[in-house]
This record gives C-alpha cells, sequence and structure tokens, in this order.
C-alpha cells in the first residue's frame, strides 16, 4: 500500500482494552444504581464516544451521562488504563512502516491524556509523530472532526493517508474526510457493521495487514 500517511485507531486495533474499559463502565454504572455482572455486555462501549453510548444504552439525559463519565474515570483513570494489552503482532508493524519512511499518528475518541498515556506506558508511543484524540470536555470525540482536525494541524493529503480502524466510526471519519480506510476484523466491530460502509480494504487479521504492507 502507497500511503505515506497512516491514521490508526487504539482501542481495537492497537490495544485490546476489553478488562479496563468494560470493568470501569461496570464501576460507574453501580454508582449510578445500575447492576451489570457481565462484562462482556458491556463490550459496546469498546470504540464509540462515551458519553453518547451512555445515552443510547441507558436512556440517560445529557447531565446524567457527564455523571457516569465523571464515575467510569474515577476509576479509569488510575487502573483502567493499564488493564490493557498490545495486540501480538502491533509492534513489528509499526517497527516496519517507520522504516518505510511512513509517518504514523493516533487518531482515536480516547482523551488524548489517557491516550499518551496508554502508548507511553506500553512502549509504543516512540513510533507515532503524534497522538490525537479528543479533550476532557467531548470536544472532537466525533471521530470527522477530530479527523478533520489532525489532518488540518499536519498538513496531509486526503489522498496520501490511510485510516485503520475496527469500528464504524473509524471508516466514517474516514470517508467524510476523503480518504482510504482500511478494517480490521480482530478488534470489536463485526464483519456486518464494517462491511455496510465499504472500506476500501478489510483484514480479518492483523498478519494480513502487516502483510498488505509488504506489497
Amino acid at each position: 500500500m502507497h500511503y505515506q500517511n497512516v491514521l490508526f485507531d487504539l482501542d481495537g486495533t492497537l490495544t485490546d482494552p476489553r478488562e479496563g474499559i468494560t470493568r470501569s463502565i461496570q464501576f460507574s454504572l453501580s454508582k449510578m444504581g445500575i447492576d451489570e455482572p457481565d462484562l462482556s455486555r458491556l463490550e459496546h462501549f469498546i470504540g464509540p464516544p462515551l458519553l453518547q453510548a451512555f445515552m443510547a444504552t441507558y436512556g440517560f439525559d445529557e447531565a446524567r451521562a457527564w455523571e457516569a463519565m465523571g464515575f467510569y474515570r474515577e476509576r479509569f483513570a488510575v487502573t483502567g488504563l493499564y488493564e490493557n494489552e498490545v495486540f501480538e503482532g502491533v509492534t513489528p508493524l509499526l517497527e516496519e512502516l517507520v522504516g518505510q519512511g511512513r509517518q504514523l499518528f493516533i487518531a482515536t475518541s480516547k482523551p488524548q491524556i489517557y491516550a499518551r498515556e496508554i502508548a507511553r506506558h506500553f512502549d509504543f508511543a516512540k513510533h507515532f509523530k503524534v497522538i490525537y484524540g479528543s479533550e476532557l470536555d467531548g470536544t472532537r470525540t466525533n471521530k470527522v472532526e477530530l479527523i478533520a482536525h489532525l489532518m488540518t494541524e499536519q498538513g496531509l493529503e486526503p489522498a496520501h493517508t490511510l485510516m485503520i480502524g475496527d469500528r464504524k466510526h473509524d471508516l466514517i471519519g474516514a470517508r467524510d474526510n476523503g480518504m482510504d480506510a482500511a478494517a480490521v476484523g480482530y478488534g470489536f466491530g463485526s464483519f456486518e457493521e464494517l462491511n455496510s460502509f465499504a472500506p476500501k480494504y478489510h483484514f480479518e487479521t492483523l498478519a494480513e495487514l502487516h502483510q498488505a504492507f509488504k506489497a
């Protein structure tokens, strides 16, 4: 693949944050008087903006959703951040892309302060030129706005840029900013969710993604 600039989503694309996010959502819900013992039922929170996910799933108004976000962050900022695991094969992929002279960026709806700490802690920040995320007040949680901001700040051309992600928000963000997208099937988006947005590429495994960059 010819792209000079490669944007990566974080959760479900570079790392498996399942434990940290679901346990922190569970903690938040308990504070809100909702008991959810089955963590697997909370996996749909991984990827999309959390404020909107709280509102859509539990019918919270915006004020109540922000209250839930506060409880979520109370646990996530201290513990949940580190209940995470880099997918096997990510490090060799990033090393190869940098070695090929490409510019790498992270574009995540997760607050930038958390994304940068995760990348630092798990030792992959060094591969990225800049890590972009949202602000704690909710600014740029929308992937379209986030990618537009990144592209403008970095002066990137859509024709030379690829977005890689595991959820529809990544594909919409790429499409609405005029760039190609690669969907990955090893994350948290279903094949149906990803395929419905017709990404230019669809890789079921990280090994397939890596191989495509060698071609």
